[in-house]
């Protein structure tokens, strides 16, 4: 690539698109060659935008001519085909939706560009966004430490698109660890903020509360500045290093919410030598595993399942993929007959409070195993999909229920498969600015590779 991988970060492009030494068409355009060049074997993106983002990107030119403050000038960036762009299709990764164009953008689209930001496409997802891989009719997407693997799911092509280089950040949603499981995949920062913080407004209901809106970036500092933009909050693009404040009380576990489910020992040699930098630094580290009650992994199921089924109500079902029908099947089932109740799920926040009260934060794997295998999972079936989604990442969906703020940080690569690794770090509602604060101290004791070798 022709441009210095340590300058292809939101926070370098903004400074010099604002402080006019580079031009955000210039970078756009830079941003829609590497497209051209890498994605044929990513798979990444399901629209490009090439006309409409160098038109765009000359306006956002002539703003910083006029002397106008945008946090985001001249950052390209992709958005995850699960919420609107307007005048493109929004297909969710189901042929069973209509090509026709999105009359407006969603919120974050309209927020990141009034930042400044530029869209040049749209990325691929698993079919209504349920899967942890990224694979649909559109497509397969591909991991670009390693192409016979997944880069994770369902925001696997935003994903993709960022850690490939092809833009240096990304809008991505978390259901039930899609932003977390796809940052760890491919060696991302990723942050789910808590309930609230960020416009939701993900499909027909927000998957009874479970998502969220949030980044994908491959430092922390881009993180916390698209995260602000999203929030509308320009104190989270202010990030302090853990280090300089306070000794923190931080919790680890390796005990998985899902019992029987086995860790790969390089995933909790990653997290240990992460918890050992921070103890190191001189932060309070214990060995603690929460108890996850049983109807934690029950009251996020049915939610998985009934928020697909809400998404699917207006849908064919002859043309959805048969996982994806079985999935929507079982929704409409729990939903009839009662099964979405909000007692275990205040309950687990009760607990969860009261635990990320006397810690003030848990860390743990994101994932239990390297990616899984790149391919058409769609045709295989829904126990299948569900057995493999289950093991591969059983440490996320506990966060989503419970509605705190939980972020992917990268930790190493894999030493037989060459992928990345990650700790999540995890903190009660509020604290999204100290999880980027400890997730800073990492980057700074513990640096990672920021591109995977065949791409910097």
């Amino acid at each position: 690539m022709s441009a210095d991988p340590q300058e292809w970060t939101a926070t370098g492009i903004a400074a010099q698109v604002s402080g006019r030494r580079r031009t955000a068409v210039d970078t756009v355009r830079e941003s829609l060659r590497r497209l051209t060049e890498l994605d044929g074997d990513l798979a990444a993106f399901q629209v490009v935008r090439r006309d409409a983002a160098l038109i765009e990107a000359a306006e956002v030119d002539a703003k910083v001519a006029r002397g106008e403050e945008l946090p985001l000038a001249g950052v390209p960036v992709a958005i995850k085909d699960n919420i609107p762009v307007e005048g493109e299709p929004m297909r969710v990764g189901s042929a069973a939706t209509e090509a026709h164009p999105q009359p407006h953008d969603h919120e974050i689209v309209r927020r990141l560009r009034a930042a400044g930001a530029v869209v040049v496409g749209i990325t691929r997802v698993p079919e209504l966004c349920i899967w942890g891989t990224t694979d649909s009719v559109y497509g397969t997407t591909r991991n670009p430490w390693n192409l016979e693997r997944t880069p994770g799911g369902s925001s696997g092509g935003s994903a993709a698109a960022v850690a490939s280089g092809i833009v240096p950040v990304a809008h991505a949603a978390d259901g039930m660890g899609s932003i977390r499981i796809p940052a760890a995949c491919t060696g991302l920062v990723g942050i789910k903020p808590g309930a609230g913080v960020v416009p939701c407004d993900l499909g027909d209901n927000d998957w009874y509360g479970l998502a969220e809106n949030g980044p994908l970036a491959t430092t922390v500092a881009d993180a916390a500045l698209v995260l602000s933009v999203m929030a509308g909050d320009g104190s989270l693009a202010h990030v302090s290093d853990a280090a300089d404040g306070p000794p923190l009380r931080i919790a680890v576990s390796t005990h998985p919410p899902l019992k029987g489910v086995p860790v790969d020992r390089e995933h909790v040699r990653a997290l240990f030598a992460s918890a050992a930098a921070l103890m190191h630094a001189g932060h309070e580290i214990e060995r603690f595993d929460p108890t996850y009650p049983n109807a934690v992994a029950t009251a996020a199921l049915v939610r998985w399942f009934a928020g697909a089924a809400a998404d699917a109500k207006h849908l064919d079902p002859a043309l959805l993929e048969g996982r994806s029908r079985r999935h929507v099947a079982l929704g409409r089932q729990a939903v009839a007959r009662g099964q979405l109740k909000d007692g275990p799920r205040n309950a687990w926040r009760a607990q969860s409070l009261e635990m990320l009260t006397t810690y003030d934060v848990l860390m743990l794997p994101v994932l239990a195993r390297p990616p899984l295998e790149a391919k058409r999972w769609g045709d295989s079936s829904w126990a299948t999909n569900m057995a493999v989604n289950t093991v591969a990442a059983p440490f996320a969906a506990a966060w989503n229920l419970a509605g705190f703020p939980a972020m992917s940080v990268p930790a190493g690569i894999h030493p037989d498969a060459g992928t990345p690794m990650s700790v999540q770090l995890v903190a009660r509602p509020g604290r999204e600015s100290l999880l980027l604060s400890v997730a800073r101290s990492l980057e700074t004791l513990r640096p990672w590779q920021r591109r995977p070798p065949n791409y910097t």
